[in-house]
């Protein structure tokens, strides 16, 4: 009888389009009794998560019956994973990429960590999914298998606390506050973040008598705000007109307000500096887009940070690589910082603190500069034209490096394409058919977020938060899953693709298309070129094992596996080939590593890291800012 009437329930949902229309329909009772497993699902449901990534096992058997019985009405899709690290990048990419809100669901301990680590990924970048975990039962019996040992309660949660939003659903009645504090968490406007919910298994099959569905919390909808103080907005401006030479660090969340930060940069003639994670704010050739800044940073971009005067953030961090911790404008005496989270506004000193939705508070900026631009000082456009040299130094290098380029390697035995050249065709050839590029840590994401050349935001995904090696593979099943899928690319190491290389089963289980390019230099490169720069002999970043890569992807039936040679023409016709195919394509390409300055696009900054501590610090301590 109860599963007929979960039955019912989950058809009127799938019947009408989701519970609140099911709800004024009439097809589903207003007041219900049902297990909180069930509570839980139609309160996801009802804030609009339809799709649930999971691990089954014995510690969610009672929320895996439900889904089983929702998915089969077509309430919901369940999206079955091998490993739970890739599911975690899965469900990122589905809410970063496509902007739907997903959940993850694993059993109790050993998949819950590994969720857990994976979810990084998410916090990191500001990504909202539902992370729904297994957990220890309420009653204290005795410890329960998988468990995270020891005589504290609720010890799981206390690891989850830590990642971020956390609530450990010991009460049943407790549903309604923890859903209210998850769509808080996942679909906050300016800082979004995962949101664990701890379910017990106990409590998991527990019913909840009479639940008020129209009691459970709606999706979290909340008004854009910025700053009302005319006064704050005349500090803006006689800070801007006080200061020649001005810098707009663009940071990740000025990704959503593009337009915006042009109409900024235009009409107070600033240089445009950008974070690995907001390129396309500017498109490329825009005059006033002097590239990434930072760490690896670029020539034209880290020679606008060290001559700004005045530093105006929008939507930044100031994570290590992007301000070169902490000593990236030497010159800058004060800031204006446009941020939605007062810490992150008030990161710097001598600062000027806009704290509010970047659209809405650029406006209101604009609104008391007044929109037309005005004839810019000499000493201003003295300055862009110092940033327009750097730039073409920039492009000359590009150009050099970026060109078919083959040099003799030792591990090959043969020559092979440097990784720049190779990112570059393969990034050409995804501006082409407007495929969206992403890319996995290391060498391949610190070359790839120099090398490629966007007009619009959202064309390269770097997951450069956390640089969790694998996440670029892991993320192009979200394409299988999306209600609107575009082309992806994954741009991955050898190192980063053997973190999950469950893919190839994922993804011709749920019939994704996608190509995952597998640049291959049998190392971890981007250390390796660390270590020798700061210490001489690179050491325990390689090794000796050739990997038949072609082999090993057509092991997989489905999967269409190709080599891309060592030239840029086979490369391309490789892509090409994959790009065809209805399904998904491994290419794989050897690369290059070693002394030759022309197969990397170098660095530009400084980096708080080994032999270099002394020396940033001591410059960190004397920066005005």
């Amino acid at each position: 009888m109860k599963e007929t009437e979960m039955r019912e329930r989950a058809a009127a949902v799938a019947g009408a389009g989701g519970v609140v229309r099911a709800l004024e329909a009439g097809t589903l009772p207003g007041t219900v009794d049902v297990t909180v497993s069930e509570a839980v699902v139609l309160g996801l449901l009802k804030q609009g998560v339809r799709k649930i990534f999971g691990v089954l096992g014995h510690g969610n058997t009672d929320i895996g019956e439900v889904l089983r019985v929702y998915s089969e009405a077509g309430a919901l899709r369940f999206i079955q994973c091998r490993n739970e690290v890739a599911m975690a990048h899965a469900a990122t990419a589905l809410s970063w990429i496509f902007g739907e809100t997903p959940a993850v669901l694993t059993s109790i301990g050993p998949g819950a960590l590994q969720a857990l680590a994976g979810s990084l990924a998410a916090a990191s970048n500001g990504v909202g999914v539902y992370h729904l975990y297994g957990d220890e039962t309420t009653h204290g019996e005795g410890p329960n298998m998988q468990q995270v040992p020891g005589t504290r309660q609720q010890q799981f949660g206390r690891l989850t606390e830590i990642m971020g939003p956390s609530y450990t659903l010991h009460t049943p009645e407790a549903l309604r506050d923890a859903l209210r504090r998850g769509t808080a968490a996942v679909h906050h406007p300016y800082a979004a973040a995962p949101f664990y919910l701890n379910l017990p298994i106990n409590v998991q099959p527990k019913t909840i008598a009479g639940l008020s569905l129209d009691s459970l919390p709606d999706r979290l909808d909340m008004p854009v705000l910025s700053p009302s103080d005319p006064a704050t907005f005349a500090r803006a401006a006689e800070l801007i007109d006080r200061h020649p030479r001005i810098v707009v660090k663009a940071g990740g969340g000025a990704r959503r307000h593009a337009a915006a930060v042009r109409r900024l940069a235009e009409r107070i003639g600033a240089a445009v500096v950008l974070s690995p994670g907001s390129l396309g704010v500017l498109p490329d050739a825009h005059p006033q887009n002097m590239h990434v800044g930072g760490s690896k940073g670029s020539i034209s971009g880290n020679f606008a940070m060290e001559q700004a005067e005045l530093l105006i953030v929008v939507g930044s961090r100031a994570v290590c690589q992007a301000d070169c911790s902490g000593t990236g404008y030497p010159n800058a005496r004060a800031v204006i910082n446009i941020n939605a989270d007062i810490a992150t506004a008030t990161h710097y000193n001598h600062t000027l603190a806009l704290v509010g939705d970047i659209g809405a508070t650029i406006d209101g900026l604009l609104g008391r500069l007044g929109n037309a631009p005005s004839d810019m000082p000499e000493d201003r456009r003295a300055f862009l034209e110092s940033c327009a040299a750097a730039k073409a130094e920039w492009a000359r290098l590009k150009a050099e490096r970026c060109g078919d380029i083959a040099l003799p390697d030792p591990v090959w035995g043969r020559s092979v394409l440097t990784q720049p050249s190779a990112i570059a065709v393969a990034a050409g050839f995804a501006r082409e058919v407007g495929a969206v590029k992403l890319f996995d840590a290391g060498d391949v994401q610190a070359n790839g977020f120099q090398v490629v050349e966007d007009d619009a935001p959202m064309q390269t995904v770097t997951e450069s938060g956390a640089s969790f090696m694998g996440f670029a593979a892991s993320a192009l099943l979200a394409a299988a899953v999306a209600d609107k899928p575009r082309p992806l690319i994954a741009f991955s190491g050898d190192g980063s693709f053997m973190m999950s290389p469950q893919i190839l089963i994922d993804a011709v289980e749920h019939r994704a298309k996608g190509t995952l390019i597998i640049f291959d230099n049998r190392r971890m490169a981007a250390i390796s070129s660390l270590q020798v720069a700061q210490y001489g002999p690179d050491f325990g970043t390689s090794d000796h094992v050739e990997v038949d890569y072609v082999a090993l992807a057509g092991a997989v039936k489905g999967i269409n596996a190709l080599f891309g040679g060592t030239d840029a023409a086979t490369l391309r016709a490789a892509l090409e080939k994959a790009h065809a195919y209805d399904g998904f394509s491994v290419i794989h390409v050897p690369v290059y590593w070693g002394p030759d300055e022309i197969a990397g696009m170098g660095a530009y900054g400084r980096w708080n890291v080994g032999p270099w501590v002394e020396t940033v610090e001591a410059l960190y301590s004397r920066q005005p800012i």
